[in-house]
């Protein structure tokens, strides 16, 4: 059966993947709240339909660090892909490319850096750095990436420590450096945008990952001040539903969902999006 929405790419994911790898993706730390809270934040969000609006040509294309994406939906770093799929990054970074989206490139990706570069030349990658206290390898680093054509980096500033992941525990699964996918502890990533946004003024792009599953949500996020989106979590159900073209026919539906978001909101192009699209329940 033809999978609809990035959760029957989840649901194929949990049926194909081995349960301590599995868990591995899914799971947050401690309790997993904030990884919930950030899936249900967005149900609390309702868009707004604009009717008898001209949207014969809905555009997605957006820009970020002044470079042309198809969609304001990207690709997250998280790491060790060789566990859902055996060319790992490689396949993802040609899924990326091949969508016209941005991936950001894990330090713990299981492929070699240049292998991801040379499969996926023309395509616009990020670096994730996490600082290493040895600020000379930090520094090699840096100039490693920067060599292979890496646009940008992205330095996470938020795990002092390591968080508590209890089913690797009970897997006992050690991968040493287990840092896969990040969750914040507090507060849920769409209640802490629009104060984010706030406090830039304007000065900087705001991103968004956590809790992303359907192009509403894309709405929601830039209606509320986002410049784009990031995916970690689906990125890797994708991967296992059938590598580079499970991504890339993962990122086809929700870059569909997004589009058809638009016209029902009576947005032409991304720059139309605004906060009047959407409103708080109150249920």
């Amino acid at each position: 059966m033809p999978l609809a929405c990035l959760t029957d790419f989840q649901a194929f994911a949990r049926e194909r993947l081995p349960k301590s790898t599995w868990d591995f993706i899914e799971g947050g730390a401690d309790d997993s709240f904030t990884r919930d809270d950030n899936i249900a934040a967005f149900k609390r969000i309702r868009l707004r339909p604009r009717y008898l609006k001209n949207v014969v040509n809905v555009d997605t294309r957006t820009t970020i660090q002044g470079e042309e994406i198809t969609a304001p939906i990207c690709i997250s770093p998280t790491g060790f892909h060789c566990l859902v799929w055996p060319d790992g990054e490689m396949s993802t970074a040609r899924a990326a490319q091949a969508a016209g989206v941005c991936y950001i490139t894990s330090t713990f990706a299981t492929c070699a850096l240049e292998d991801i570069a040379a499969t996926a030349p023309r395509g616009l990658r990020w670096f994730q750095l996490y600082v290493h206290p040895d600020r000379q390898l930090s520094k090699q680093l840096v100039q490693r990436v920067e060599s292979l054509g890496f646009k940008a980096l992205v330095i996470t500033v938020d795990v002092p420590k390591l968080g508590n992941r209890r089913h690797d525990i009970r897997n006992q699964l050690d991968l040493k450096l287990n840092l896969l996918l990040k969750d914040l502890r507090w507060p849920k990533e769409i209640d802490a945008l629009a104060e984010v946004v706030a406090a830039v003024k304007g000065a900087m792009e705001v991103y968004l990952d956590g809790g992303i599953r359907t192009g509403n949500d894309v709405l929601k996020a830039l209606a509320l001040g986002a410049k784009c989106v990031f995916l970690g979590r689906p990125i890797l159900w994708g991967l296992a539903y059938k590598g580079e073209d499970g991504v890339k026919e993962l990122l086809n539906i929700i870059k569909n969902e997004f589009h058809t978001s638009m016209a029902l909101t009576g947005c032409q192009s991304v720059a139309d999006i605004n906060q009047d699209m959407v409103q708080f329940s109150r249920l």
